[in-house]
């Protein structure tokens, strides 16, 4: 069963608002002024009495972690002995249908608000410390430092290639029993790490879907950040990152006065809990202003960010209708014969290339124009934060067929979330379901295509910007000197417009 793809009608404006995006960002010029501030939440109406009560009370967030908990347990019950039709058990339709959808949805607002209450981490801790949110004296596992050659992402970045290869090439979308184990494999990773490392190093390094959102968040409008810095200046005693007599330390090794960047932080409120100033809140900013200016350029974050790209991008291409046809065409080549695991890892391969490459040869390109004195590698490295606005649009426009057509009867799910008595949706069920979105096709259409435009907008914003770092000296940051990198962007909007323009199937 297909999805409709975006009718033409739909691409046309798109493509055209696109362009004289392009064309803006090749003749305006740069903003001298300085960067914009921020707002403290918590003196807004409506939303600050509850960021206060955040900022003073670990009991919120505590009550989101027994809710997170009790659905993930749901979800591995239901995994482990429920029916084996995905659309008819919890597990399958509620984690891939709706949470990972929305768990992505939810850093447009909230920032990197899911990991606060990640059922992973709560269980976690609540096992290995033996405590609901206090502090644990001394800590009960070995405390190990975090070897050297651990601190970058590379393992979460090769964990969410792994996970997505399961996911697609393995079936794991359409499997309860493997949805429900995946689960708890990454409950174990989440524990081993406690009991070996100090602090929350799985968080940090290795947690493929704490890293996505880390890296998505770098766009994100809302922020944990001092309220005022100079309190942080002259603070001596860093409660935010040892924690205090109560309060765990930060998790991740931070200082709130000393990072600028939402990757590594997980919302888990310890430092706005522990600071003796209250000087700690969620603040609002402007959108991307992490990514454009603030986020320091690293290799392995570099490679993380595109791998976001290929991975959103590859997603989308193995549900077309022909991914099946070019995946028998490899093993037809290589001489596979049944289960064709060999084929569907090389086409994998291939269209996680792909996005990399043509950003590789953009970045070739630029370099043509750049000082002798700076490198490829620098080049790469800054500019790669314009992939994180063409993943994060596609991911959300892709996604947004999945949780407007196949989400379903929610309630009849939990009602029955092990499936008993239930039969597998009919051919015609499916397609009713499908053609009933819960909002209708015209409002989705408009969104993923204001979604794309977004993208688009963002990441010319942060080729512009980051062509100013001053690790490139300036190479790339005006006029035509931006051809490169916004051939790189049209190329990848291209690509996922042409992806979005075909029917997808349905995820089971």
């Amino acid at each position: 069963m297909l999805h409709p793809g975006l009718p033409g009608s739909w691409i046309l404006p798109t493509t055209i608002a696109m362009f004289g995006i392009a064309l803006w960002g090749l003749r305006a010029r740069h903003r001298t002024d300085a960067s914009e501030g921020s707002i403290n939440l918590a003196t807004l109406p409506l939303v600050g009495p509850f960021v206060r009560l955040l900022n003073r009370s670990p009991y919120p967030l505590l009550a989101g972690k027994l809710v997170s908990v009790a659905l993930f347990l749901l979800v591995v019950v239901a995994g482990l002995f429920g029916t084996r039709y995905p659309e008819r058990n919890l597990a399958t339709a509620l984690v891939w249908n709706v949470w990972w959808p929305l768990v992505v949805v939810s850093v447009l607002f909230l920032g990197t608000a899911w990991c606060a209450v990640c059922p992973w981490d709560a269980l976690s801790s609540w096992l290995v410390r033996r405590r609901w949110w206090r502090r644990a004296r001394p800590h009960p596992g070995l405390n190990r430092r975090v070897p050297r050659y651990l601190h970058n992402v590379w393992l979460a970045l090769l964990f969410f290639i792994g996970l997505s290869w399961l996911e697609i090439g393995m079936g794991v979308t359409s499997k309860p029993l493997a949805t429900a184990l995946m689960a708890l494999a990454m409950l174990v990773a989440s524990v081993v790490f406690l009991v070996v490392f100090e602090r929350k190093a799985f968080c940090r390094y290795v947690c493929p879907v704490g890293r996505t959102l880390g890296f998505y968040a770098r766009l994100a409008p809302v922020a944990v950040r001092p309220v005022a810095q100079e309190t942080c200046d002259r603070c001596r005693t860093l409660e935010c990152y040892k924690g205090s007599a109560l309060i765990e330390p930060c998790p991740t090794n931070l200082v709130v006065g000393r990072f600028s960047q939402n990757t590594f932080c997980i919302s888990c409120g310890n430092c706005a809990l522990s600071c003796p100033h209250q000087n700690v809140s969620w603040r609002l900013r402007s959108i991307a202003s992490e990514a454009s200016d603030q986020a320091r350029p690293q290799w392995d974050g570099a490679w993380f960010m595109l791998g976001l790209l290929g991975i959103t991008s590859f997603h989308g291409l193995t549900m077309m209708p022909f991914w099946g046809t070019w995946v028998a065409g490899i093993a037809a080549v290589i001489g596979e014969s049944g289960k064709p695991f060999a084929s569907f890892t090389l086409a994998m391969m291939g269209a996680f290339a792909l996005p990399v490459l043509i950003y590789a040869a953009a970045v070739g390109w630029a370099r043509l124009a750049a000082p002798r004195e700076v490198s490829y590698r620098a080049l790469f490295a800054v500019f790669s934060f314009t992939a994180l606005p063409l993943a994060f649009a596609y991911h959300l426009a892709h996604n947004m067929d999945h949780v407007m057509r196949e989400t379903g009867d929610l309630l009849s799910l939990f009602l029955n979330p092990l499936g008993v008595g239930a039969e597998p949706l009919s051919t015609a069920e499916r397609h009713a379901q499908m053609m009933a979105p819960l909002f209708p096709d015209e409002i989705l259409f408009t969104v993923q295509c204001a979604l794309m435009v977004v993208g688009f907008w963002l990441a010319t914003q942060i080729a512009r910007h980051r062509g100013r770092d001053p690790s490139i000296k300036s190479a790339n940051s005006n006029g035509w000197q931006m051809v490169p990198m916004l051939a790189f962007i049209g190329a990848i909007t291209a690509m996922n417009l042409w992806l979005m323009a075909h029917d997808m199937e349905m995820r089971f």
